[in-house]
Formats: structure tokens, sequence, C-alpha cells
């Protein structure tokens, strides 16, 4: 029998997870088919390295996120939020008998996209929520 602490170590030990969940608070619902990338990096210095990819369910949630690789120090997720807004706004449109769109100053949505990056350590889960709506959103770390 070896006593050897890498044969019997967990191997999740050593790496972070992370997932995330989209609410739409403007409507306070989840919001669904919103794209999601998922890049992690080694240290600050590191280059970031892509590992793939999502798309939020029914629920908001990305249940399919990859795996982070052993040493992630960082970690980005990208939500590409425009399609999902234009669509909602299309729909918003659709209901009324005028359009009810409020002057961005931008064509297409506000925030096209969202980027959030934030630091990990080893053996952690990281829940990374957002909070979106039409003009504005928000993150925090969930459990």
């Amino acid at each position: 029998m070896s006593t050897d602490a890498t044969e019997t170590a967990d191997p999740g030990a050593f790496v972070a997870s992370v997932s995330t969940h989209i609410l739409d608070t403007s409507v306070g619902r989840p919001a669904a088919g919103v794209a999601v990338r998922l890049t992690a990096r080694s240290g600050r210095e590191a280059d970031w390295r892509a590992l793939g990819g999502s798309a939020t369910d029914a629920d908001g949630r990305c249940k399919d996120l990859p795996a982070l690789p052993e040493g992630t120090t960082h970690v980005r997720l990208d939500f590409e939020v425009e399609p999902y807004l234009e669509q909602k706004q299309k729909q918003a449109d659709a209901q009324q008998d005028a359009p009810a769109n409020r002057d961005s100053g931008a064509a297409g949505a506000f925030f096209p996209e969202v980027a959030i990056t934030f630091a990990v350590v080893p053996g952690e889960h990281y829940h990374v929520p957002l909070l979106l709506n039409p003009f504005g959103y928000s993150v925090y770390r969930g459990s």
C-alpha cells in the first residue's frame, strides 16, 4: 500500500472550477441563449488561453463550461449579450403600438459584450453570476 500524497490526493484539489448564470434584472427572469466564452491564464504576465464556451440554458445557467487547467490563476468569462438584448428589444417593440427604444447614443446594445476577469486559487469553486439589464450590469462571487 502506497502512502505517496500524489497517489491519494484528489486531482480536483489542484484546480479551481467555475460556473455562471445570467439574470435579466429588467424582467426578473433568466437570460437564455447567451454565448459565454471561458479563457484562463497561469499568472499575470501569462498569455490568455481559450478553453471553450457554452451558452446559457432556459434557466440562464451554463452547466457545461470546460474545466480549468492546473495552475490557473486568472479566469475571464466573456458574455456575448448583444444578440440577447436585441432580440428582447424586438419582442418588446412588437408588443407595443410604438417602439420604446431609448436613445443610448449607439447602434445596437449599449453593452454588446461583458468581460469579467477574476483571480482563482486551486481547489476553490467560483460561481460568478451576471445581473444584466439593457443599460447596466453587475457581477459578484456567488456560492
